[in-house]
This record gives structure tokens, C-alpha cells and sequence, in this order.
């Protein structure tokens, strides 16, 4: 591979926003993988955000690529995979799995798609010091009415507009808006880009906590919801606090330790049996980037209840983690259920394309 632009390189990144700003480019914010794309002819590789090869793992967009692309070129962008017309990275988190067999299966199941924004070279031309303006109106030309499964990302310089997408486009998987400064060059690995996502509210209770890799002291609370059935779901973590604010939650949740004896009763008790994570959302599944358990978590009785900040959900859990806002000594831990989250209303994926 020889393309003026070369491997490794690390994505351009974006900082959080509360609204969106004016006087910018902007462009849908796609719930995936990022990935770089490099193609010398014959000669694919995906790089991950943080540079490692993706291709083992997306067999099918590489022969995609090898179709739809220019035939020397590098582009930024977005894999993800839909179902039924909705985003969903569950099933993109599916595709991080040592078996090729089943790698392969997955891939003619669920295909993946890539949705390109940027353009750091194409044929002999680097164009990271050029304009956003030139990158996306060269992108443009070049992928020209390319078909599925490669996408323009759609985007405006009409504020309204984006903020008509940012409401709209949260029914199809999508998280926010990205804002980028027309005239700025491409920056590896630096947060130029301003991104503004959704935010909502949930009382959640609290059954458990990770201490911090600095210490004995608190790392994430571990946050959990009550379903139909009663049964109370591992559904994400909060981790937003200070290296002092770590230290005194140890003393403030001391009193709700399950004993070491083994005599304490907890909800999440069996979550060392593997069959146990297939029927109930459990603290410990298997990281599928690592492939080790996480193991090491201390339990507290299910009582306490705060208030979280979060964008959306992926099925039965919170996409990102969540941000702590308050505690709820008010709130009773069995109030504590699905039922509060705001479900976005439907939008078609197909129709976010057509935006482009």
C-alpha cells in the first residue's frame, strides 16, 4: 500500500456541546465503530479510532470497498449496522468475536454499512490541509450516486435544519449533531469538532460498585431497573466524579456493603454463571474487545437510588455512561423500572440517506 496518506492515523475527535452552534457544517452524529478507510487498488485496511485493523471483523465491507471506492483513497466515516430501519450497535458489538466462522456468519445475517464524511486523500492528493468546504465537495464528486452498503453522510450549513435532524433522526439510532468549522483542516486525534447529543433524566438504583484502578475507592457506581418482571437488570454505570468525590463515596455507601460471609441476599448474587447472563442483564459479562470477565465489583443492597443524566438506550441498557446528577432518598428503589425511560418517536434509516 503507498497513498499519500498512510496508516496509522487517528480520527479527527469532537468536544461536547449543550446546543447546537451557528455558523457551521454539520452532519448527523452515527452511533458505530469509527474507522478510517485505506484502499491502494486491491489493498483494504480498516482502522479502528484508537488505529487497530477492523477488516478481520467486516469481511464484507472490504470486498464493499473494493467495489465502491475511489481506487486509491482514504476516508473517514462510520460503520453500523441496521435492523428493521433503526441502528443498532449491539449487533455491530456482535462483530468483535475470535472465530472467523462465526464472524462470517454474522456478516451475511446482519450487514454492516459505512457512512463517509470526510476525505483525507484521494488518488495521489493528501487532503488534510485542505478546507472542510474542499474535503466534503471532493468526497461528494467521488462517491457520486454510490449504492448501498457505502452512504453519503447527509449534511447542511442550515442550522435549523440540524436541529430539525437532531429531533428527527434520534427515531433511527442516531445520537446528535456534529458541528465542524468549514474552513478548518483535518486534525488527527484532536477534539476540534463539536458535538451535541441527546439528554435525558432516570432514578436507577444503585446495587454495586467498581473500585478505581488508582485505589480503594469508588471507580462506577453500578446502576440497575426493575423489569415486568421484577427482576432488577444491570443496566449501565456512572463514573462522572472527582478523585475527592471518589474517596467519600467509600465512607457514604460503606453502610449498604453486602457482607462477605455470604450472608447477604443480592439480586445479582449468581452473576458468575455464564448461563446466568443469557437470561438477566448482569454486572461481569465478557468484554468483547479483551475477551476477560469483568469480575471485580462489590455488591450493596439494593436500596439506595440517583438521578442519571443519559443520551439513549441500546434494547435494555444505556448506550454511554451515564452522568451522576443527584441523590433520591425521596425515590423508593422498586420505583426504579423501565417504564420511566422516553422512548424517541420511530424514523426510518432509509430516510436519513435520503437526506444526503
Amino acid at each position: 500500500m503507498h497513498l499519500p496518506v498512510m496508516p496509522p492515523v487517528k480520527p479527527m475527535l469532537a468536544k461536547a456541546a449543550a446546543r447546537i452552534p451557528s455558523g457551521m457544517h454539520y452532519e448527523a452524529k452515527w452511533d458505530g465503530f469509527r474507522a478510517i478507510v485505506f484502499r491502494d487498488g486491491d489493498e483494504v485496511l480498516i482502522g479502528s479510532r484508537n488505529t487497530k485493523p477492523l477488516d478481520r471483523y467486516f469481511p464484507e465491507m472490504v470486498d464493499a470497498f473494493r467495489r465502491l471506492l475511489p481506487p486509491r483513497c482514504v476516508l473517514d466515516g462510520e460503520l453500523v449496522v441496521a435492523v428493521g430501519g433503526r441502528l443498532e450497535f449491539d449487533r455491530l458489538q456482535d462483530r468483535i468475536h475470535p472465530a472467523a466462522s462465526r464472524v462470517r456468519k454474522l456478516a451475511e445475517e446482519t450487514p454492516a454499512s459505512f457512512v463517509a464524511f470526510d476525505l483525507l486523500a484521494l488518488g495521489d492528493e493528501a487532503y488534510l490541509d485542505r478546507p472542510l468546504t474542499e474535503r466534503r465537495a471532493a468526497l461528494a464528486e467521488a462517491l457520486g450516486d454510490v449504492p448501498a452498503p457505502v452512504h453519503l453522510a447527509p449534511a447542511t450549513d442550515d442550522p435549523a435544519l440540524a436541529q430539525a435532524w437532531f429531533e428527527r433522526f434520534e427515531g433511527a439510532g442516531l445520537d446528535g449533531i456534529v458541528a465542524k468549522d468549514p474552513a478548518g483542516r483535518y486534525r488527527p486525534d484532536e477534539r476540534v469538532m463539536v458535538k451535541v447529543k441527546h439528554e435525558r433524566t432516570a432514578d436507577c438504583v444503585v446495587a454495586g460498585y467498581r473500585e478505581h484502578k488508582s485505589g480503594p475507592v469508588v471507580g462506577s457506581l453500578l446502576l440497575g431497573l426493575y423489569d415486568s418482571r421484577g427482576r432488577l437488570q444491570h443496566v449501565g454505570v456512572s463514573s462522572s466524579f472527582t478523585t475527592a468525590r471518589r474517596a467519600e463515596l467509600v465512607d457514604e455507601l460503606a453502610p449498604y456493603r453486602v457482607p462477605d460471609d455470604g450472608t447477604g441476599d443480592h439480586p445479582w448474587a449468581h452473576w458468575g454463571e455464564a448461563e446466568a447472563h443469557e437470561a438477566d442483564r448482569l454486572p461481569g459479562a465478557v468484554n468483547r474487545w479483551t475477551g476477560d470477565r469483568v469480575a471485580d465489583w462489590i455488591p450493596l443492597r439494593p436500596e439506595l437510588v440517583c438521578e442519571v443524566a443519559y443520551d439513549h438506550t441500546q434494547g435494555d441498557r444505556f448506550r454511554h455512561t451515564t452522568r451522576f446528577r443527584r441523590w433520591r432518598p425521596d425515590k423508593d428503589a422498586t420505583d426504579c423500572t423501565y417504564d420511566q425511560l422516553a422512548e424517541p418517536a420511530q424514523y426510518d434509516l432509509s430516510d436519513v440517506f435520503g437526506e444526503a
